[in-house]
């Protein structure tokens, strides 16, 4: 026979000795969690308008919420008499398991994480790393999105991105557009060069400090060859390098100097 009134008393006498535990425990996880998620707001309500990236922001936020929430259920557990240590221990042997099957996913979130605390770029900067280039679209935890010119999306790994080699074309506020020209042997080379300053002054977005420059570089196969350096704002300098070249031939088609281009004489023999 199960004996109702002993078990009633057994439970009755849980209650009584866990039921207030188990309240307190309750009431500092509703309060705790109130108390993380308002200081919370208020330590980032005002990073936004700071020197801080957005995206950092979100990732330091997330951080931070998550450990203290950690922090809040180990307190909120030890209250109601579960032993620490044994806990402590499974949750290191999991995170063992874990990151030994995730080691990939992990090396990638190292990467977010120097990537966020040394800033290699920033969103909306031109990088070119790992033979892939564009604009730095989103800069996530695992991965950062590229968009390309021609608006492809790329998705890079943060570990491949933090491993190796990166060519930021945005950092800098001014750049050198730089070019080369080539003219015939029988052309005027003094002409030409003279064409090619005149080109450059006749455009504003060129600057004048540091000075263009002009001059000639190679005698080639076929062609005498000059270098032309010129710079510019960041923003202005794909249109200056389109615009060069056009404006730089039709100086030249003007004027009658040649530009060269690879020939072949083939000779036939009649036997």
């Amino acid at each position: 026979m199960i004996d109702v009134q002993g078990l009633l008393a057994k439970g009755l006498e849980k209650l009584i000795f866990y039921g207030p535990k188990l309240l307190i425990a309750i009431v500092v996880l509703i309060v705790g969690l109130w108390i993380i998620n308002t200081v919370l707001k208020l330590i980032f309500k005002k990073m936004p308008a700071s020197r801080f990236d957005p995206t950092l922001t979100s990732f330091l936020k997330s951080i931070i919420g998550i450990g203290l929430k950690v922090i809040l259920w180990i307190t909120v557990l030890s209250m109601l008499g579960l032993k620490m240590t044994s806990f402590v221990a499974l949750i290191g042997a999991a995170g063992l398991a874990v990151g030994l099957a995730l080691q990939g996913s992990l090396a990638n979130f190292a990467g977010g994480v120097l990537i966020m605390l040394f800033k290699p770029f920033k969103l909306g900067d031109y990088i070119q790393t790992g033979g892939n280039s564009g604009t730095v679209n989103s800069i996530q935890i695992f991965n950062t999105i590229l968009i390309t010119p021609d608006n492809k999306t790329i998705i890079i790994p943060n570990g491949e991105i933090s491993n190796t080699s990166l060519t930021n074309f945005s950092t800098q506020p001014i750049r050198r557009v730089d070019l080369q020209f080539g003219i015939g042997y029988g052309d005027d080379i003094k002409k030409a060069k003279e064409i090619m300053l005149k080109v450059i002054s006749s455009d504003e977005r060129i600057l004048s400090d540091p000075a263009p420059q002009v001059a000639l570089s190679e005698l080639g196969d076929s062609s005498v060859n000059f270098v032309f350096r010129i710079w510019c704002t960041s923003e202005n300098y794909w249109g200056l390098f389109f615009d060069m070249q056009e404006k730089v031939k039709l100086e030249f088609d003007a004027n009658g100097i040649s530009i060269p281009f690879p020939q072949r004489d083939v000779h036939i023999y009649n036997h």
